[in-house]
């Protein structure tokens, strides 16, 4: 076992975990610091905000809004010292099978390793193949947009359609829109959704001699990648007339050479992936081949360089002053001691608008576990329901729940010092917004307060009785905020880099695997003989369903019925 930490060896002697020395001196600490007043403990201490902060390379993390003190730190960094954090991500990034269930190791790291130092795994070094596939993407991206890659026709490209699904989907296309103000190549555009009307909205208005699809499957046997990528052959084909187009149409991001060679795509344009690296953490690899296209080679080894420089920071500094280990330590506090159930991601920045959706991918994918790591079932949470939408919009959606509902709900307000569109005083309001919202939800709004407020507007008595409840705001609601001196691809690979170093932290306080995901092949397996099954009932064929529960079968022929009228 990749682990041997003083947690792990008092949870294997028979101590549940959260019956560790660690684990309890929270617990006990939890009882006197869930009454800390976050209002009171700034007034009395004005260097609050210095003391809990950290600045890294154009990002400021301010953490002081959080129901913390001095010994809830203490206590939380001790847990992660007794948890082997700082020796799990020594492990990780030197190529050990920290993926144990599926026997491989997690390298994300490896693909952002701007030092090119040696990260060995099963005696080589993976570091040849890793630069030897950035140098191919370098040469392919700058042909596609410098227009000497030709269609079948002899025309340059001039949109991009990526296919793929889940990782192979969501970090590159959150990561192409994040970067939009420095696209200067073809048009990207991204097609996930097995549902048809996704192909028939992302092809509109294309010209297939103009267009080229990325498939990115690292089987090359993913169902949804795989139907879209085949209707798009067909649709290509259909306007060019022959099948030696695909090769000029399609590249490929996978490891199964013969499968992309069968489906007509030149190996030549098969950019390699490997096993370990799972895919919600890939687009630092092949993946993000539509990034490179979109906004050139060099700006995405910007990216690379910030993944990189987090990658140092959360391997290097102390555990008090290390961004990821801190906004993890945090998640932890919340979830398993005050009950939060869920994790609000609130980007002011409408480039980032894309970023809670796909950290909701690497965070629950990555740790929605009920199993540790000695395949016993805890008994505690582990992964927060992740979600968020861009500020100002959320104000006027789901913030009232936030700051005057039942459930605690930790927020991370993320925006940047310097806009590429600063119009008027656009960027001032949207920051203002930003964090005065992070202000109202620390110190609410007493009675008195409220009081004094319908005074102010002459209203008394009765009514001002009646209104008074509604006014009132508890506050003591607690959130990070990352300020980003401005939003560029160096920053933004910091930023994606500490949310998973942030995941991995967690997934090793909980002991479970942040990196399988036994539950979405689960779903695969059924998903195929349901396929089958409905395939069968729209062809007339008696279909025996008693292995299903009376629902699925009732909705597979309620489905037949009505699809085949």
């Amino acid at each position: 076992m990749v682990f041997d930490s003083e947690i792990d060896r008092l949870v294997r002697a028979g101590t549940p975990l959260t019956q560790t020395p660690p684990w309890r001196a929270l617990a006990e600490h939890w009882e006197q610091a869930r009454r800390l007043e976050m209002r009171e403990a700034f007034a009395q201490d004005p260097a609050r905000c210095q003391r809990f902060s950290v600045v890294l390379d154009g990002l400021l993390f301010d953490y002081s809004k959080n129901r913390v003190t001095e010994d809830t730190l203490r206590l939380l960094l001790a847990l992660a010292e007794a948890s082997g954090v700082r020796e799990a991500a020594a492990a990780m990034v030197s190529g050990r099978l920290v993926n144990w269930t599926e026997r491989r190791a997690a390298l994300h790291v490896a693909l952002r390793n701007r030092s090119n130092r040696p990260v060995m795994v099963d005696g080589r070094d993976v570091m040849p193949a890793v630069n030897g596939v950035l140098e191919r993407m370098r040469r392919f991206s700058e042909a596609v947009r410098d227009g000497s890659w030709k269609g079948a026709t002899g025309l340059p490209i001039r949109t991009v359609v990526h296919i793929g699904i889940g990782g192979s989907h969501l970090g590159p296309e959150m990561i192409t829109q994040a970067l939009r103000p420095f696209h200067d190549g073809p048009a990207v555009r991204f097609l996930s959704n097995v549902d048809a009307t996704d192909f028939v909205e992302t092809v509109r208005g294309l010209d297939p001699a103009e267009t080229l699809f990325i498939v990115a499957s690292k089987t090359f046997t993913t169902q949804e990648t795989m139907t879209n990528a085949g209707t798009a052959r067909q649709w290509l084909l259909d306007a060019m007339g022959d099948a030696a187009a695909v090769a000029r149409h399609f590249a490929a991001l996978s490891a199964d050479r013969e499968a992309v060679a069968a489906f007509g795509i030149d190996p030549g344009s098969m950019f390699e992936l490997w096993d370990w690296v799972g895919g919600r953490y890939s687009s630092w690899s092949a993946i993000g081949l539509p990034v490179a296209i979109a906004v050139g080679f060099d700006r995405f080894e910007q990216l690379l360089e910030g993944g990189h420089a987090m990658d140092h920071h959360f391997l290097e500094a102390p555990l008090d002053r290390n961004i990821p280990v801190l906004m993890g330590l945090l998640g932890v506090w919340y979830g398993n001691f005050f009950g939060a159930a869920s994790h609000a991601v609130l980007p002011y920045d409408e480039y980032l608008a894309l970023l809670p959706s796909y950290l909701q991918q690497a965070d629950m994918e990555s740790n929605g576990k009920a199993v540790d790591r000695d395949g016993s079932r805890v008994d505690y949470q582990t992964g927060p329901i992740v979600w968020g939408e861009p500020g100002t919009n959320g104000q006027h959606a789901f913030f009232q729940l936030i700051h005057q509902g039942t459930r605690l709900v930790p927020c991370d307000f993320i925006g940047c010092a310097r806009s590429h569109n600063p119009i008027g005083d656009h960027h001032q309001k949207l920051i203002a917004n930003m964090i005065a919202q992070a202000e109202a939800l620390m110190v609410g709004r007493t009675a008195a307060e409220a009081r004094a407020g319908l005074a102010r507007r002459g209203v008394a008595g009765d009514e001002a009785a009646a209104l008074l409840p509604h006014l009132v705001f508890e506050g003591n609601r607690p959130s990070n905020t990352i300020l980003l001196d401005e939003l560029t691809p160096r920053t933004l690979g910091m930023l994606i880099a500490a949310y998973e170093h942030k995941i991995f932290t967690q997934g090793v306080i909980w002991r479970i695997n942040s990196f399988d995901q036994w539950g979405v092949e689960l779903g695969k397996a059924l998903a195929a003989q349901v396929l089958d099954e409905e395939r069968r009932l729209l062809a007339g064929e008696d279909v025996d369903l008693s292995r299903h529960d009376s629902s699925t079968a009732g909705l597979l022929r309620a489905f037949a019925e009505k699809a085949g009228r």
